[in-house]
């Protein structure tokens, strides 16, 4: 009896199966996609159905030669990437390299170039009927061994409809970006792209930067009393009526006549009410759901957080174990949970916490109109491998996010938290004044995990435990006054999105797929078109520029309900609703028109001159504002027989620009012996000559710290091509040495190294 054969797509992946399935099959990866359209040109045939031109990727030749090998001895072949559109194109394009299916022109044979629209259903089933081993789909939403064991035991066909999905998304984006970038690069500068998704994401910052920046402040006031009653402690009561007018102070004049107006006042309890109120539970994560929370809780960015995912689901070493897939999927948009870990996990409530915090049955979540529910919720695989029992194996960062997964399962399917709630008014008067307060009775899911809330979220507070109010209070009850506050507000405007909130943003406006939030996020931000500050969004000069060009001239491509849209016939297409080529030309006709259009009347960032009347202190004519690819700059325009720029800054309120004056050190230029100043360049600050134009000699910007590489040189600042500082010696080419974080000339209290380095957490 032959071998048979499973292919998947990660070497972690596929180490942690072989385990499982043993001496009778062979598990390869194919280490992600193996092919793909082509870099350097549009690789679509829009005049022939948009007939992509797939090439196999670089460096793909030998892993798919040994696939080949394998696939003609096999006895059957299993195709197990990942179980969503990407897992599905990956799996389809190996079975066209091992002419399982056709290659888009019903030969049968495999891909030397050109792939068309795939098989149809007929030519595939022709093609399995043929002579050779029997090619199936096998899909894992866990890593574990009765789940793949399952899975070769049922296994399916090829996905046409997914595959047309993905390969439809493809194409869309190539369409997109390779057409729209290049005007960019025309008008803006080399090196910019433009995507159908990461687009409208820097537009949504942009936009909420701008409602920043217009928001004017109102003010307005509060009055709170400080009260005790018959027994301590003493509590708080904000004013919120005047009779039975709701209360809006508008000016310290119109407080003060509040309080004066108080003055000798008779303080009675009007009313108390109390009432148990119960809080649910959250819904176990979805892909979405738990890069929001591993931004709040661990500070991770929804690139790590799915990296880290993807090695708890693929399988992490477990001491003499071997190898254990810890979660299920991680990029599912589902609530639905298996009765089998509904079982198990309630088991582990009951034995854990006792019966009093267990549903008398399971709790069942609804999953949103738009998911798939193709896959569970992201879940641990096996109760057996609690937090507490894994953490020896983990790595921190991994262990975290484990046991944040592992909560929140846990808490999901746990009694809900009971609190009892008291309101007070209090009469002084006719204004009346209000105390609130709620103590957490039962804790119920609770006491394993509590969600984490974004800034401003009312629940916020009441989850730190809440606040008490004297139990004795009654009607009629009269108070004795300690304190009268009024106190100045002014309204905030709304916050700069966190990884968190935008997250949460992209998938309200139904923007992407929670799967494509990583990458959107990492993109923008090596783009250069945002920056991250504080945890927080803010977006460049260079992000504003690009995003008013394309809402100028792409309004379609960076409108929210126009890129959802598209989103749900990307679903209709999966689920075989809608035909891939038809939502093709559908979109293509207007957008071709669009483009010809920007060609002609797009803005040319790089030509415009902006007028000031700042003189140039070389000739005195007044300097303008130009464009370059650091950004902004004053140069004057008596070009080229005057060289003369500047930098400045822009006045992020009033938009008003100052300008940046060269900075004297007291290094003597070994030319001129004029003295060098900071200036700042393309790839960073770097020391010149202030002699220029006629003396051009510079210097980078050292740090004093010596190589530990080579010992000869030393550190310097540099600027990468994207615009990220990092630190290298200053022999380079000669010393290769680099790092991202600022080095300091501070010895290593523990292992005495010659430098630490400057880091950032929470």
């Amino acid at each position: 009896m032959g071998k048979s054969l499973v292919i998947v797509e990660s070497p972690a992946k596929a180490k942690t199966i072989n385990k499982y399935l043993g001496r009778n099959f062979v598990v390869r990866s194919s280490v992600g996609h193996v092919k793909d359209l082509p870099k350097s040109q549009l690789g679509v045939d829009v005049e022939h159905d948009f007939q992509p031109e797939y090439e196999i990727i670089r460096g793909k030749g030998k892993v798919l030669a040994e696939i080949k090998k394998l696939a003609k001895e096999a006895e059957a072949i299993y195709l197990a990437p990942d179980p969503d559109r990407e897992g599905e194109a990956i799996a389809w394009h190996i079975a066209q390299e091992i002419g399982a299916i056709p290659d888009g022109n019903g030969t049968g044979k495999p891909s030397r170039g050109k792939t068309g629209r795939g098989a149809s259903k007929k030519t595939a089933a022709k093609s399995r009927a043929k002579k050779g081993p029997k090619v199936y789909r096998v899909l894992f939403n866990e890593i574990t061994k009765k789940a793949i064991e399952e899975a070769i035991r049922n296994p399916g066909e090829l996905n046409e409809a997914k595959y047309n999905a993905q390969q439809a998304r493809r194409i869309l984006d190539r369409l997109v970006g390779y057409q729209i970038s290049p005007l960019l690069w025309d008008k803006v500068r080399r090196g910019l792209s433009a995507g159908r998704v990461q687009s409208v994401a820097v537009r949504l910052i942009v936009d909420r930067e701008r409602e920043i920046r217009a928001f004017k402040p109102e003010e307005y006031w509060s009055i709170t009393a400080t009260l005790e009653g018959r027994t301590p402690p003493p509590f708080e009561a904000k004013l919120v009526r005047i009779g039975d007018q709701k209360v809006e102070i508008r000016s310290g004049e119109e407080a003060q006549r509040i309080v004066s107006a108080l003055d000798g006042a008779t303080w009675v309890v009007q009313k108390v009410e109390k009432r148990e109120r119960r809080r649910s539970p959250a819904p176990p994560f979805i892909t979405s759901a738990l890069q929001q929370e591993a931004a709040r809780k661990l500070g991770f960015s929804a690139k790590k957080t799915m990296t880290l995912a993807q090695r708890l689901y693929e399988g992490v070493e477990l001491g003499d174990e071997g190898s254990v897939g810890l979660i299920t999927y991680m990029r599912t948009d589902s609530t639905r949970l298996s009765n089998e870990a509904v079982a198990e996990v309630r088991a582990h409530i009951e034995r854990q916490y006792g019966k009093d915090f267990l549903p008398e049955t399971p709790n069942v979540y609804r999953s949103r109109k738009s998911a798939q529910d193709a896959h569970e919720a992201i879940r641990p695989t096996s109760m057996e491998w609690t937090p507490e029992r894994v953490k020896p194996f983990l790595e921190t960062d991994l262990y975290r996010l484990y046991e944040l997964i592992w909560r929140r399962f846990v808490a999901c399917q746990m009694v809900p938290a009971v609190y009892d709630q008291t309101t007070v008014d209090v009469e002084a008067k006719g204004h009346v004044f209000r105390a609130t307060g709620s103590v957490v009775k039962f804790a119920g899911f609770m006491q394993v995990y509590i969600e984490g809330r974004d800034e401003g979220d009312p629940l916020a507070a009441e989850e730190e435990g809440g606040s008490g109010l004297p139990p004795d209070l009654a009607e009629g009850d009269r108070l004795r006054l300690l304190k009268l506050d009024p106190q100045q507000h002014f309204t905030q405007p709304p916050p700069r999105y966190t990884e968190a909130s935008l997250v949460k943003a992209l998938e309200e406006k139904g923007i992407g797929r929670p799967s494509t939030y990583a990458a959107i996020l990492s993109n923008i931000r090596d783009r250069e078109y945002v920056t991250l500050e504080d945890r927080r969004f803010r977006p460049t000069q260079l992000g504003e520029i690009v995003t008013d060009l394309l809402v100028e001239s792409f309004p379609e491509i960076v409108d929210v309900t126009f890129t959802a849209g598209m989103e749900d016939k990307l679903d209709k297409v999966e689920e075989g609703q809608v035909d891939w080529v038809k939502m093709l030309k559908e979109f293509y006709g207007p957008f071709e028109k669009t483009l010809k259009e920007a060609a002609a009347s797009m803005r040319d960032v790089k030509a415009q001159e902006i007028p000031t009347d700042i003189p140039c202190e070389k000739c005195g004519r007044n300097m303008v504002i130009k464009w370059g690819r650091m950004g902004e700059f004053l140069a004057c325009p008596g070009y080229p027989e005057c060289k003369n720029t500047r930098d400045f800054v822009r006045d992020p309120e009033t938009g008003a620009i100052k300008v940046v004056e060269e900075v004297a050190t007291d290094e003597i230029c070994p030319e001129s012996g004029h003295p060098l100043v900071v200036k700042r360049g393309r790839f960073g600050r770097f020391l010149a000559c202030s002699g220029y134009p006629e003396c051009r000699y510079t210097k980078t910007i050292t740090t004093g710290i010596a190589c530990p590489q080579c010992g000869q040189g030393e550190l310097a600042e540099r600027r990468s091509k994207r615009g990220k500082t990092f630190f290298s010696c200053n022999r380079y080419p000669e010393c290769t040495f680099a790092l991202w974080d600022r080095p300091k000339p501070i010895r290593c209290p523990q292992c005495d190294y010659p430098f630490l380095v400057q880091k950032y957490s929470k």
